[in-house]
């Protein structure tokens, strides 16, 4: 698994609106040199324009973006680019969320409160299915 994840690096845009949280995950990527955050945004209209200018390989997306919904950007995203991975991080993480985010499109869907830990291994798995 190294050998080959080592070879390409995985582009990733992180959307979520706390700045503790987006800090947080990029101290966790900081540590995997296959993943690199491309950009980042907290509020939908700046997360679609930035996703669909860079064109990474996956979205980490959070569903509550403040005033903004991420379903939004999902949604508009997949429309434009459905070669984008996305992969939903929230705290709703209630059946009928789930469900609407499969339904959008998105690949993966983690609970904040009980999967955040899960997110490097997500987005490993997603850069390997890029190979």
């Amino acid at each position: 698994m190294g050998v080959m994840n080592s070879l390409a690096t995985t582009d990733l845009y992180v959307v979520e609106d706390s700045a503790s949280i987006r800090t947080r995950i990029a101290e966790m990527f900081a540590r995997m040199p296959e993943v690199r955050i491309v950009g980042e945004a907290g509020h939908a209209p700046d997360a679609i324009a930035g996703i669909l200018a860079l064109r990474p390989h996956g979205v980490l997306l959070d569903l509550n973006l403040g005033a903004t919904s991420g379903m939004e950007v999902l949604r508009q995203v997949r429309g434009i680019a459905p070669e984008i991975t996305f992969v939903v991080l929230t705290n709703h993480a209630e059946p009928q969320y789930r469900r609407a985010c499969e339904r959008a499109g998105a690949a993966y869907f983690l609970d904040k409160s009980t999967e955040f830990h899960r997110v490097p291994a997500v987005i490993t798995e997603l850069a390997s299915t890029r190979h």
